[in-house]
């Protein structure tokens, strides 16, 4: 077979010429050329590199334009933090209430646990958390919507858009409720109607309103945010009212259906040990019965009560004010290298044409 010489291209010869030449060289001649041919790189592509000084006097330049767009937006968050209405923020400070009705089912359960399982009948082991049980009620929504109907919240709710410290009364919004009608007429697309549902306002009732509580002093903490410092306090009063009032009736409700349960096992039992058990349990459960109508307080003891607060909480109108103007500034100087940068693109362009 003949062999036949395959022709090289430019760019192999060149680099084979190159290799050549580089094994002849010295180190230092060939650290010497290699920093020559970086140079002629750079100088050969001038646009990989960014001039800071150039791009400060391209802002510079345009000074005018940042002033200008920079106090635009100055002014409008000006505007937007004083068209914000003030919020007032009212809370309330709580501990749970001592009750003596754990510690006495407890105490039984002890005593007379295995008499009272050989009837069918569960002491059980103690109480339960009421606190925390009262808290996940309150935020429950079925708690919450009976609260808003039964106190008439709906419309300073979800129609209220400030307050008028003057006559110390909510500034209805015109466009959701007509007060001369006592009709809502706002416009909302369906299925949604002009009157709010009541999850809607669960859900805006949720927005204002917060409850914790200290995992150490186990002390609760309520807080609503308003327009109106009045109207903040007196919703909170009534949410402790009422969700010490609920927690009343439920036990109440308990007491009383095992007391009857209770009296009518005592009717059938003829074993003298286990009356005497049914008379305990009928004695610690009208002693519960008792505990639930004369606590006003029954689960969460008030400690500082709801006050009216003087300061505002929001809006933060000097920091909306700030983050406007720092906003602008931003986007002016962005809109300033922009321009620059495709000032100088339409320039290259060309250049590039003629040279080619």
């Amino acid at each position: 077979m003949e062999y036949v010489p395959v022709p090289k291209t430019a760019n192999q010869s060149a680099q084979i010429s190159e290799k050549n030449i580089n094994s002849t060289l010295s180190p230092e001649a060939f650290l010497l050329s290699q920093q020559m041919s970086q140079q002629l790189a750079l100088q050969n592509n001038p646009d990989d590199e960014i001039d800071l000084g150039e791009l400060w006097r391209a802002i510079w330049s345009s000074k005018l334009l940042i002033i200008a767009i920079s106090f635009v937006f100055a002014i409008a968050s000006i505007a937007f933090a004083l068209s914000k209405p003030d919020v007032y923020k009212a809370s309330v400070l709580l501990a749970p209430a001592s009750s003596d009705s754990a510690g006495g089912m407890g105490a039984l359960a002890g005593q007379f646990g295995g008499l009272a399982s050989l009837a069918g009948i569960s002491l059980g082991g103690g109480g339960t958390d009421k606190t925390g049980l009262a808290l996940e009620i309150i935020k429950s929504r079925a708690f919450l919507e009976k609260f808003i109907a039964k106190h008439e919240l709906l419309v300073p709710l979800m129609a209220s858009e400030n307050w008028d410290r003057a006559s110390n009364s909510l500034i209805i919004d015109n466009e959701l409720f007509d007060t001369a009608t006592q009709k809502w007429i706002r416009e909302v697309k369906a299925p949604k109607k002009p009157e709010p549902s009541p999850w809607e306002a669960y859900q805006e009732f949720l927005e204002i309103f917060s409850a914790s509580q200290d995992k150490e002093s186990l002390l609760v903490t309520m807080t609503i945010e308003f327009y109106s410092p009045d109207v903040a306090r007196q919703w909170l009063i009534w949410l402790v009212a009422d969700v010490n009032d609920f927690m009343r009736e439920q036990d109440e409700k308990e007491a009383q259906a095992s007391i009857d349960y209770l009296t009518k096992q005592l009717e059938k039992t003829e074993v003298s040990t286990m009356e005497t058990v049914f008379y305990q349990l009928i004695e610690e459960q009208t002693k519960n019965m008792m505990l639930t109508k004369v606590s006003a307080e029954y689960v969460l003891k008030t400690i500082d009560p709801a006050q009216v607060p003087d300061l505002k909480t929001g809006p933060k109108r000097a920091l909306i004010v700030v983050l406007g103007t720092m906003l602008g500034g931003m986007l002016s100087v962005l809109i300033v290298l922009v321009r620059y940068f495709s000032k100088n693109k339409s320039k290259a362009e060309p250049q590039n044409v003629n040279a080619a």
